[in-house]
């Protein structure tokens, strides 16, 4: 079984700064694409950031500089710095990877997170 826990999610104030981290594990063989996708109430899920398998990043357009995404491919992790947060980050954070099973047939899937709640404050 692959699984992915994200943590960090917190309340914070405006301004303030969080690192959310996601940890991939289970029978795998490889990791291609990791990111970060966020819902806030009554909104349509979106891309915050995602990172391939040799660092190459994108952004959703609001990140504006604020965040970063990076990996750290030893340990099947992807982590979120989040700088200079906004009332409007406030939203569940979910990680996403596609993730190829030490299994036959190997077959690529795309697993999804729990989700983690970050919360900023006014």
């Amino acid at each position: 079984q692959v699984q992915l826990v994200e943590s960090g999610g917190d309340l914070v104030q405006a301004g303030g700064s969080l690192r959310l981290s996601c940890a991939a594990s289970g029978n795998i063989f490889s990791i291609n694409d990791m990111g970060w996708y966020r819902q806030a109430p009554g909104k349509q899920r979106e891309l915050v950031a995602v990172i391939s398998s040799g660092g190459s990043t994108h952004y959703g357009d609001f990140v504006e500089g604020r965040f970063t995404i990076a990996r750290d491919n030893a340990k099947n992790t992807v982590y979120l710095h989040m700088n200079s947060l906004k009332p409007e980050d406030t939203a569940v954070y979910y990680c996403n990877a596609d993730i190829r099973p030490r299994v036959v047939p190997a077959t690529t899937k795309n697993y999804w997170g729990q989700g983690t709640q970050v919360t900023v404050s006014s």
